[in-house]
């Protein structure tokens, strides 16, 4: 067994795509995970699986999900192994981690699709492509860029899903 860390993207933001803790608890629970923990509503679950089980787990939750819940919502997996090197890449250590944000990508892009971004896209926001990651710098708040999901999504042919570092640094511990 080995622990994971599953991101949910959209889930219970501004009373939309409510879905209770207990109720994603108990899907996972139910798929074969053990040790099962949510941190805060957003959608952030650690849990132990089986390589086997990990292989599946975002796939199979996502169809549980549309399935017990009838909300459609993407599922991002990292192993905690990945979330400690995630942590350990931050290109901004010294800046105010307040304004630093991670995009998750289910997919690792391609250097084309990384090329089609623009990084003027969001003065004086900065992006750097690390892998299945995107570190989001951004000073004036992240409620304010151009650099959303949307735009990822669509530019990197994936989907992503973002946590302040805050967030990231939390879930790299549970």
């Amino acid at each position: 067994m080995e622990r994971y860390i599953l991101l949910l993207r959209g889930i219970n933001v501004g009373g939309k795509n409510v879905l209770p803790m207990k109720g994603l608890t108990g899907l996972c629970e139910s798929l074969g995970a053990q040790n099962v923990r949510t941190y805060i509503q957003s959608g952030n679950v650690a849990l132990d699986a089986s390589a086997t089980l990990a292989a599946t787990l975002a796939d199979d939750l996502q169809a549980r999900i549309t399935q017990n819940f009838g909300l459609t919502v993407p599922v991002v997996l990292r192993s905690a192994a990945e979330m400690a090197a995630m942590l350990a890449r931050n290109p901004w250590p010294n800046h105010d981690l307040a304004l630093v944000s991670v995009a998750f990508l289910r997919e690792q892009p391609t250097a084309a699709q990384v090329a089609s971004l623009d990084p003027q896209r969001s003065p004086p926001d900065e992006f750097v492509v690390d892998g299945r990651e995107v570190f989001l710098y951004t000073p004036d708040g992240f409620a304010r860029t151009k650099l959303t999901n949307a735009w990822l999504d669509g530019k990197l042919k994936t989907v992503s899903t973002v946590r302040n570092w805050r967030t990231v640094a939390v879930l790299a511990t549970l």
